[in-house]
């Protein structure tokens, strides 16, 4: 028998979507053949584009990031928005061209007459605000889920399903396709959060109510000027509960978790937008421009308007 979740362990998964305020928004059925490249622009703030292959392959390519090859059943999410490039690898460019019309609520588009070598449902993901706006600037670049394990039978059911109804684009067909893909998106936030370091501190800190309520205010109002005594406040503990809490989770102090979190909201800013980095800085919770660029250059390297220009930061 599978051994029964601990409440910590329930409450954390169970939790986790509404917290996370995540929406998918399917877009396109692509059905492609022979040489094929599709572009991608940089999508606006909050919302992150992401594809699942149903059938075939494909390579993904993302400024600065090595090429990723991709097969049927897997899932590439890309939270910063950034502008990408799928195709068929070949490097050939485009090949026959392609035709565009309405299919389900969707854009069906294809380059064939017929059945296709690779087929593609795109889309983006839309982080609402709270937790959910905070999360992309804590995220990778990008986020593959491949359909193996324990989870494979599930993934492929639901990958599946959400291809049958754009497929047949029956009545309901997209509402039905967009609350299937937002539990195999969730499954695959779920399974980077659990793995990686810094997703499994999140994950822990939302586990608990009291440095949960916190986070919310934190990803709320980052540029408020935050004391140890004003967060524990916040979170309803005492200073050294809250000290012990983000230790336990984390392996951080709080105000130290403050500083990273403002820095990284303001490299994902610095990514996704052309604010000023006098607004950005402000945003984040610094008095001014030059003390912003002294945080960001100890922490990442290398000055904000630098990042800005393409050299980006380590995670």
């Amino acid at each position: 028998m599978q051994a029964i979740p601990t409440d910590a362990t329930a409450d954390a998964l169970t939790g986790l979507a509404p917290m996370l305020r995540v929406r998918p928004e399917l877009q396109d059925l692509c059905w492609f053949s022979g040489p094929w490249r599709s572009e991608h622009p940089a999508e606006p703030e909050g919302f992150a584009p992401f594809h699942i292959v149903t059938r075939g392959a494909c390579r993904i390519r993302v400024a600065g990031l090595p090429p990723l090859d991709l097969g049927a059943g897997d899932v590439v999410l890309l939270p910063q928005g950034e502008a990408h490039a799928i195709g068929d690898g070949s490097g050939a460019g485009q090949g026959a061209p392609v035709q565009e019309r309405a299919l389900g609520g969707v854009r069906f588009r294809s380059n064939v007459a017929a059945e296709p070598e690779t087929e593609v449902i795109c889309g983006r993901l839309h982080f609402g605000a709270g937790i959910g706006g905070l999360v992309p600037a804590l995220l990778p670049r990008m986020i593959v889920m491949r359909t193996e394990g324990e989870t494979a039978l599930r993934t492929r059911a639901l990958i599946l399903a959400i291809r049958d109804e754009l497929g047949q684009a029956r009545v309901g067909a997209a509402a039905i396709a967009t609350d299937l893909a937002s539990a195999l998106l969730m499954m695959a936030l779920r399974a980077h959060l659990e793995t990686d370091r810094a997703g499994s501190s999140l994950l822990r800190l939302l586990t608990e109510a009291a440095t949960a309520r916190l986070l919310r205010s934190l990803a709320l109002d980052p540029a408020r000027a935050w004391t140890l005594d004003a967060m524990a406040e916040e979170a309803h503990v005492s200073r050294a509960t809250l000290v012990r809490a983000f230790r336990r989770a984390a392996g951080l102090a709080p105000l130290t978790f403050l500083t990273d979190l403002r820095l990284a909201l303001a490299q994902h800013r610095l990514a996704t937008s052309d604010a000023p980095l006098g607004r950005i800085a402000a945003e984040v919770g610094y008095e001014s421009e030059s003390a912003f660029s002294r945080a960001f250059l100890r922490r990442f390297g290398l000055r904000p308007g630098e990042a800005r220009r393409g050299a980006r930061p380590a995670a």
